[in-house]
């Protein structure tokens, strides 16, 4: 494994989730304005450097033609298309970004997130959004099995549940081989990218 992501155009960034329904548990609530704003801060960044971004969200429809098991169980749907809990939070910065629609927890479970990334020759992800321990933890495994280097931005992540959480990042380390970054790590590579440069292009 790579020790940092090496950011350029054959690299993704995956904005998971970032939607009014999860954010209706009080944890996540509370988590809700830095999450925005470290995804905003990715987002930004991956403008700079060309990166394709990804907004993905869940959506449900109401006949139950989607749901999963356990939604069919409890006979209980949420999420439905075009519903205010379905919605982008406010303030979230993805105008721009190609959205994809998901209705089981990973990105890649019947969507066209694998074809996309192939024919755009991204080999590598960063992983943002909610929640670390289902469809982050999902998409991440699914990132490995279609060969895609996958790292999880730490501060722009979480979950209802931080006990899962933990376990689950460690397990997507050590069995996966997937990296734990922060956004301030990021940005402060990408600020010494571009002093590097910058120096180079004044000693020419």
């Amino acid at each position: 494994m790579q020790d940092d992501p090496q950011l350029s155009e054959s690299t993704a960034l995956l904005i998971i989730d970032m939607q009014n329904a999860f954010f209706e548990d009080p944890i996540l609530a509370r988590l809700r304005e830095p999450l925005v704003r470290h995804c905003n801060e990715l987002t930004g960044l991956a403008r700079a450097l060309g990166m394709p971004v990804f907004n993905i969200r869940t959506e449900h429809a109401r006949d139950k033609s989607t749901w999963t098991l356990s939604m069919l169980d409890d006979d209980q749907g949420f999420l439905f298309e075009g519903s205010e809990q379905a919605r982008n939070l406010a303030g979230l910065d993805v105008e721009d970004a190609v959205e994809i629609i998901k209705r089981r927890d990973s990105a890649f479970w019947r969507t066209d997130l694998s074809e996309r990334l192939r024919r755009g020759g991204v080999e590598s992800v960063l992983v943002a959004g909610v929640s670390s321990h289902t469809c982050i933890a999902s998409t991440a495994a699914d990132a490995y099995a279609d060969d895609v280097r996958a790292w999880l931005v730490s501060d722009a992540i979480a979950s209802s549940d931080p006990d899962f959480e933990e376990s689950t990042l460690k397990l997507l380390q050590a069995e996966y081989r997937q990296g734990i970054v922060s956004t301030a790590s990021l940005l402060a590579a990408d600020e010494d990218r571009r002093a590097w440069e910058t120096q180079g292009q004044g000693t020419k």
